[in-house]
């Protein structure tokens, strides 16, 4: 259940918009943006990690069937090691609203920190949990990389990504000193940098 949240706009055309991705060492990180339809409800919104994997699928699917608009966008591996992962972030944000095919009139964004656009917008801290637009969005992006990563788990066997989906677990640091580091891992995070300085030390 949503916490409670007051929005200064009271009209129709709001998104809310998050990101997924800012911890792994490997893949995008994977925006979206959402309007809902205030006329066609969407139960058992919430921040994306409280839910279910069964529960995110459900979801995902009404709420591309439901809302009035909804974009996911990212921003790469190769954008992430250039610019930072913040700004990279708020990069996958700014493609996501600018993608909804009905543009919105305020956006929510997850957080403390708005992109740089010129869109009317508010940051709202835990805002995943307190807006459902926003909850939508966390849903689609958290949907989306996650069934990517699964998908990648298969074309680089043996780093165990379908599982712990790129973050640091302790197989996934095995694998990287077993494996060795691959084109989808972020090279610009210190645990896949410190991997590479050992790699040259034999």
């Amino acid at each position: 259940m949503l916490e409670p949240f007051v929005c200064n706009y009271q009209g129709v055309l709001l998104a809310g918009c998050d990101e997924v991705g800012r911890g792994p060492l490997a893949g995008d990180v994977v925006a979206a943006a959402v309007i809902l339809d205030p006329e066609n409800p969407i139960l058992g919104l919430d921040d994306s990690k409280k839910l279910t994997e069964k529960k995110r699928e459900l979801l995902f699917d009404e709420i591309k069937l439901k809302a009035k608009s909804w974009c996911v966008a990212r921003a790469s591996v190769a954008e992430i090691d250039t610019i930072n992962i913040l700004q990279a972030s708020l990069l996958a944000m700014t493609r996501a609203v600018q993608g909804l095919h009905i543009q919105p009139e305020y956006v929510l964004v997850d957080g403390n920190k708005l992109p740089k656009w010129n869109y009317t917008a508010e940051a709202v801290v835990k805002g995943d949990s307190r807006v459902a637009a926003i909850s939508a969005a966390s849903i689609l992006a958290k949907v989306v990389r996650d069934r990517e990563m699964i998908e990648l788990d298969k074309h680089y066997p043996g780093y165990g990504l379908a599982d712990h989906k790129g973050y640091p677990t302790k197989v996934h640091m095995d694998a990287l000193d077993k494996l060795g580091i691959t084109a989808i891992h972020r090279t610009s995070y210190a645990p896949v940098r410190a991997k590479i300085e050992q790699m040259k030390l034999f």
